[in-house]
């Protein structure tokens, strides 16, 4: 093993940088994906209990030490039970950074389908122009990489032909499918009335409603791109890898949503840096 250098009676080697540098950027990546949710606060808690169990070891409390050890023993399911959704991300952002993801063949593979390269986006924003002028509210999520199975299941499959028409039937106020989103994907309305996961951030501010909530937890948990039409405001809004764009024109919404679905953006570039008088870092006002 070649050594770098001695530290006392250490020596150090370049397996011994590759690693330190390896833990701290897992250690960077677990930082960026808990902070700003309730994920960090759980993770501090099991911490302290772990610091607290050390204390009654040493100390000899045979009792307590004997009760908190049967917590730690079961500490990793605990934690995978907890931070499922975390880690889930945490996973998402290591595949997303390896060097098998920028191989052309598995590219081309995760995007066999017409949906990236082929999507009629004309319907879509005729339907949301219109949707905004009428102040009718609506959640459209734009599939990338695989059809969101689990999330169309939780609403009422349809695989129709995707029109300006059903779009607005579908979220006009007295239609039984408008309370939900919409899942579109390889051109086809996949389902509607579906159930997306809301964001856990904390940084969002109060005054985005459920809707644009639950843009942003699917954004953060897929690598889908979500449009929302405010019911109260009728302003147009994307949601991309857990930020959020706000007040976007009709020319904006199809650059951006091109943009997004066929090119590989990492998280710091999907909205430039925020200025003091924002509310939040997730959410990004178009000059």
């Amino acid at each position: 093993m070649m050594l770098l250098f001695p530290i006392g009676f250490l020596e150090v080697t370049f397996v011994d940088v590759a690693e330190i540098l390896l833990v701290g950027y897992l250690l960077y990546q677990l930082y960026k994906l808990m902070r700003g949710s309730v994920a960090i606060r759980i993770f501090i808690g099991i911490i302290s209990i772990y610091l607290l169990y050390l204390i009654v070891k040493a100390t000899g409390m045979e009792l307590l030490t004997g009760i908190l050890g049967q917590f730690i023993d079961v500490g990793v399911i605990a934690a995978i039970v907890v931070f499922q959704q975390e880690i889930r991300k945490f996973l998402m952002v290591i595949g997303k950074s390896t060097f098998f993801n920028n191989d052309f063949f598995l590219r081309s593979l995760l995007r066999r389908n017409a949906n990236l390269t082929n999507l009629n986006l004309q319907p879509v924003l005729e339907a949301a122009k219109a949707m905004s002028g009428t102040n009718t509210g609506g959640l459209i999520v734009f599939a990338k990489s695989s059809e969101l199975k689990f999330y169309a299941e939780s609403g009422d499959i349809l695989d129709a032909k995707l029109s300006k028409r059903l779009l607005l039937s579908i979220f006009y106020k007295n239609s039984p499918l408008h309370d939900g989103a919409v899942i579109i994907y390889n051109n086809q309305v996949k389902a509607a009335r579906c159930i997306l996961p809301v964001t856990e951030n904390t940084e969002v501010p109060a005054s985005l409603g459920l809707r644009h909530r639950a843009a942003l937890g699917m954004s953060e948990a897929t690598d889908s791109v979500v449009l929302i039409i405010s019911e109260e405001t009728g302003q147009m809004s994307l949601a991309f890898n857990g930020r959020l764009e706000h007040n976007l024109s009709i020319t904006e919404l199809r650059d951006k949503i091109n943009h997004y679905l066929n090119e590989d953006v990492d998280e710091e570039e999907v909205v430039p840096e925020t200025t003091p008088e924002e509310d939040s870092p997730i959410l990004h006002t178009p000059a």
